[in-house]
């Protein structure tokens, strides 16, 4: 299935909205490289190995993330069963918004709905920023707080949060959020959470970059607190989950 992205896209996107970090490593690396001409012995040794490490540091995330937002298919969405998503979905992001045209073309018999709970109080770090500079959101986009859905009880039959979530770094706020989504969430409803965790398999792609991911345990804790249990989940890829949440009670 097309999806409009450009070739290399995912991982330019990296680059651009993380900028500063690598002309930082950069800079540094430059600055390995000349000491070790003018070093010798186990110096120059320990300044190559250095070398060495930051660069492998910053290669692997580059490399993984080609993987994961380039070649991978996840921009299709061909990996989420279309019976899995009713007729009313409500896509919600924290201020980066790659999906609601994708999953309008794809789920075309579908009402959908965006929701932004981006705060540039909360939420301050420089990539989203630049990444909502750099990409309009789409038409229908409706401001929200984490605290209250502009939506009847039991009113959405598919909720969708694509590397949203782990925004919320507050576990309090974060419980409270999933708490609404089981509001309006219809008794056959479900709720997509697709994230990568702070796993073996994630620190080895984005070394400490993976701090910014929340465990699976955290994500387990949330989901019980707000009363939604795991239908199922999918992985994509040993980088990213897919969990598919319903309420409790209800069946698979």
């Amino acid at each position: 299935m097309a999806t409009g992205r450009k070739p290399f896209e995912g991982v330019t996107n990296i680059i651009k909205f993380n900028w500063h970090f690598f002309v930082v490593s950069a800079l540094v690396m430059i600055l390995e490289l000349l000491l070790l001409f003018y070093t010798t012995g186990t110096i120059k040794w320990l300044i190559g190995l250095g070398l060495s490490i930051m660069l492998l540091l910053l290669v692997t995330p580059l490399l993984v993330s080609y993987y994961v937002y380039d070649r991978l298919g996840l921009y299709s969405m061909e990996w989420l069963h279309k019976d899995l998503v009713g007729s009313s979905v409500v896509n919600i992001h924290a201020g980066f918004d790659e999906f609601s045209n994708v999953i309008e073309k794809r789920y075309d018999h579908t009402e959908l709905r965006v929701f932004d709970f981006y705060d540039p109080e909360k939420h301050t770090e420089l990539s989203i920023k630049r990444a909502r500079k750099r990409y309009p959101i789409h038409s229908n986009t409706v401001p929200i707080s984490t605290k209250f859905l502009p939506l009847d009880d039991d009113s959405v039959d598919t909720i969708m949060l694509i590397f949203a979530v782990h925004e919320i770094r507050d576990d309090d706020e974060r419980i409270a959020f999933f708490k609404e989504l089981s509001r309006v969430l219809h008794d056959d409803g479900r709720v997509i959470v697709v994230e990568h965790l702070r796993d073996m398999s994630n620190f080895l792609a984005y070394n400490i970059g993976f701090f910014h991911f929340l465990p699976k345990h955290t994500w387990y804790d949330t989901f019980e607190h707000a009363k939604l249990s795991i239908a199922s989940e999918i992985k994509l890829s040993p980088f990213i989950s897919t969990f598919i949440l319903k309420k409790n009670g209800t069946t698979p």
